[in-house]
């Protein structure tokens, strides 16, 4: 009878380093590493140093002071800051309660028997989100011009032109306007996307238990749909409360222009603050508070797009 092997408890510590598992894990990180390491320095980094640098004030060029919270102090009783506050606010309403419900409109429509040519409409949706923010602007600055088509059709249906150029509400519309034709169309494929998922068994199950139309998008559509809502709700609201191009260019970049109180928004009071004044310190303040205003709408939107799906998954057909 063979007599059994007594292993010496320091074996294990003559193990090689790098076995076989290491080595795997080792070479799956440094395949996924370019991806952290570029995140860290061109992500990572900047936010920490804009919170970093909102306690100072600093123009660039010269040594950083500290002065606490100071520049917090000088933004938020800054009549023009509360204006682009309320300027974004009502421009993102604007611009993203139509351009969601319209894309959803397209999307069922577009998933429906009724459209032909659905490959030609999906790349013509498509279209608007691919093309250049600036040439977009440019063009939508010719049609709501003084004398420009928009207010042509105006007054073709006896309607007074609009200033849209320069007018509260005109270029609160104009710029909404745009929003509005550059992302409808992508959001419609998100929509159709998240319309196709949904299994047609469930449909042909509702039709033979004598579901209606109208049941049937309250109470399988819409509820299955919902995350495509609350991801497509999420989005347009951060891009709404990041809105900078648009304005931009059609105010006008040259002097105040991008500035006027009619059209000013948060990140171009933000670039106005650190690129025209020079003031690095007030401008990494108020990009801080749009960081919290977008994290209190981002969260405020999910629990409403939740509430709102739990709600209506709930009734019984």
């Amino acid at each position: 009878m063979a007599e059994p092997v007594i292993t010496s408890p320091h074996a294990e510590s003559k193990r090689p380093f790098f076995t076989e598992q290491r080595r795997s894990r080792i070479t799956a990180y440094t395949f996924i590493s370019p991806f952290f390491i570029l995140f860290s320095i061109f992500g990572l980094y900047p936010i920490f140093f804009t919170f970093y640098l909102s306690f100072f004030k600093w123009d660039a060029l010269g040594p950083m002071k500290y002065v606490g919270f100071k520049n917090f102090e000088l933004i938020t009783t800054d009549p023009t800051f509360w204006i682009s506050f309320s300027n974004t606010l009502i421009m993102g309403l604007m611009g993203t309660v139509p351009q969601v419900m319209l894309a959803l409109l397209l999307a069922v429509l577009l998933h429906s028997g009724m459209t032909r040519f659905k490959k030609t409409f999906r790349i013509l949706y498509f279209m608007p989100n691919i093309t250049s923010i600036v040439a977009v602007t440019l063009v939508f600055s010719t049609l709501f011009g003084n004398n420009g088509m928009i207010n042509w059709l105006l007054n073709g249906i006896g309607v007074e032109s609009m200033a849209f150029n320069s007018g509260w509400w005109g270029v609160k519309i104009a710029i909404s306007t745009m929003v509005m034709w550059r992302w409808t169309g992508y959001n419609a494929i998100l929509f159709l996307s998240g319309l196709q998922s949904i299994p047609m068994d469930l449909y042909e199950s509702a039709k033979i238990d004598g579901a209606n139309r109208r049941q049937q998008l309250f109470f399988i559509t819409l509820p299955l749909l919902k995350p495509f809502i609350i991801f497509v709700s999420l989005q347009s609201t951060i891009g709404a409360l990041q809105l900078f191009t648009e304005p931009y260019v059609f105010l006008g970049q040259s002097g105040t222009g991008s500035t006027r109180q009619e059209g000013i928004t948060m990140v171009t009071y933000l670039y106005s603050e650190a690129f025209r004044n020079g003031f690095f310190g007030t401008a990494a303040a108020t990009a801080v508070l749009l960081f919290l205003v977008t994290i209190l709408f981002s969260v405020l939107n999910m629990l409403i797009s939740r509430g709102g799906g739990r709600q209506t998954g709930g009734k019984k057909a």
